[in-house]
């Protein structure tokens, strides 16, 4: 169940899904009219742009610490084009089913907002909020990350610097499942059931996660986050979760040779 529930959420979210900065591809569409196109690049800094049309509402948004570098400034902006691109088919094609089926047409959208999780010397770790509405009941949100090696001008995915995810997860140990059970507990008013299988009351590994890296010090890597996007260890309605744990030295050692240096464990 949680799988069926996390490959929806990672299909809305495309390239902004968790763990997944890979070079965007525009879906087919029509050519916009002007009036639609979205703003035009700006040379450097932060950038938001925000459009609405008789059909959806694109936003998409970084900070300037992503804007001031050129080569990552290009790789969002053609992650901007790829969602508004696909946003304009689909919503296309939702209007023109609406009218088929005789039934009132809501506008379709998209919102990515791009933040800065730490800026160190050798890298640039960001985060995103990703929603999106294609009509039902509710809009989905979802969640994505990258790290910008400055030094080889290219994303990565977090998990990319650690030798594995399950590496990741024993290096948690229980600590996950125990903050997250913990969490689960108060917003349901009732403690998880001990031995439980539902979906809603197991453990979420790593690799489901969304993964951050932060930094305390601002020079080094000294902790992560864990995010979980809604439906992966609970309803829509309990919302997502969010864990920040400290770099330790048994999670130190998950980190792959070459990207050791950019980390630090805290004492």
């Amino acid at each position: 169940m949680r799988r069926q529930f996390f490959l929806c959420v990672a299909l809305f979210a495309l390239t902004a899904c968790p763990q997944a900065p890979e070079e965007p591809r525009a879906a087919p569409t029509p050519t916009p009219t002007p009036a639609e196109s979205p703003t035009e690049v700006p040379a450097g800094g932060a950038r938001q742009v925000s459009e609405e049309t008789d059909t959806f509402v694109f936003e998409f948004s970084y900070p300037k610490a992503a804007g001031d570098m050129p080569e990552l400034a290009a790789w969002l902006d053609r992650n901007l084009a790829a969602r508004r691109s696909e946003l304009a088919t689909q919503a296309a094609r939702g209007r023109e089913a609406a009218r088929a089926d005789g039934f009132p047409y809501n506008k379709y959208s998209s919102a990515t907002a791009w933040e800065t999780v730490a800026d160190l010397p050798g890298w640039l770790s960001l985060s995103a909020e990703v929603s999106s509405y294609e009509g039902g009941a509710h809009p989905n949100y979802g969640y994505a990350t990258l790290v910008w090696d400055k030094a080889g001008k290219r994303p990565l995915r977090p998990m990319a610097l650690f030798t594995s995810a399950e590496a990741v997860d024993a290096a948690l140990g229980e600590e996950l499942c125990e903050r997250l059970n913990a969490e689960r507990a108060k917003r349901r008013g009732a403690p998880v059931a001990e031995g439980s299988t539902e979906w809603t009351d197991t453990c979420v590994k790593v690799d489901e996660t969304n993964l951050l890296l932060g930094s305390r010090g601002g020079t080094h890597f000294d902790r992560i986050g864990i995010q979980i996007a809604p439906y992966l260890a609970g309803p829509y309605a309990e919302g997502s979760y969010e864990f920040t744990f400290d770099m330790t030295a048994a999670l130190l050692e998950t980190v792959k040779p070459e990207y050791r240096d950019a980390f630090k464990a805290r004492n």
